[in-house]
């Protein structure tokens, strides 16, 4: 005859698993959709030079709300409410991002034969958004507190900014970080929560999206950049003829 004997599990139920922990988990997808979905409308506005210092002056002032200001440039102040609001939101969303970065040369040691063993592709997807999500730590806070302390956007003004302050610099190492961790950050998402079953389908899709991004960002910093070349110091700021 067989007896079973139950032992108390000496774990503590802290260690198991903790509401909190389920919390955290939402509000790092939460807060990382709403950042992805920001970045695509951020990347197709920024986009609008290529059709002209026209185009992006009257979408960068109506972004600002022009139409409720009198003189029709809008109100600055609204691009420092944005970026200290995302800012907000970043931290938020590193803070329980930093939950699971692996903290001992162990974790790094197993991740790496995990990564060389098994070839998952999820588990690929999520290494490159360790490895972003470690750069943007550092390139996010850059960028936006450039705009909460200059909040100036126009063509001559951005063009400015891109060549002559040689921001440029930070634009190419943020821009594939984050089209990186911020499509793949929407795929994960959409597998953990459930949304879709088809993950190779969204895979080529993801991939693609990220191609797609990057030519858009590159092609808009490369005007910024021609822009920024044939102007004069001291730059004054562009008004439509």
């Amino acid at each position: 005859m067989t007896t079973k004997t139950y032992v108390p599990n000496p774990v503590s139920p802290r260690v198991l698993g903790h509401h909190w922990s389920a919390k955290a988990d939402r509000l790092q997808s939460a807060t990382g959709v709403l950042m992805g979905v920001f970045l695509l409308f951020h990347l197709h506005f920024e986009s609008s030079i290529l059709l002209g210092k026209d185009a992006f002056y009257h979408v960068v002032h109506f972004l600002e709300g022009s139409i409720f200001s009198d003189d029709g440039k809008g109100f600055p102040i609204i691009t420092q409410i944005i970026s200290v609001f995302m800012l907000a939101v970043f931290v938020l969303h590193a803070l329980t991002a930093l939950r699971r970065f692996p903290t001992q040369l162990g974790q790094w040691r197993a991740l790496q034969s995990s990564l060389n063993t098994i070839r998952h592709s999820d588990t690929r997807i999520w290494y490159f958004q360790l490895l972003t999500g470690a750069a943007l730590f550092f390139l996010v806070p850059v960028h936006l507190f450039e705009m909460i302390q200059a909040p100036n956007i126009g063509p001559n003004m951005s063009a400015e900014r891109v060549y002559h302050d040689n921001t440029w610099v930070l634009y190419a190492l943020l821009l594939p970080a984050v089209v990186v961790h911020a499509v793949f950050g929407l795929y994960r998402v959409a597998v953990k929560w459930g949304l879709t079953f088809q993950r190779h389908k969204l895979r080529r899709f993801a991939h693609g999206l990220m191609i797609y991004l990057m030519v858009l960002g590159i092609a808009s910093l490369m005007c910024y950049l021609l822009i920024g070349s044939e102007l004069t110091l001291p730059v004054t700021p562009y008004s439509p003829s």
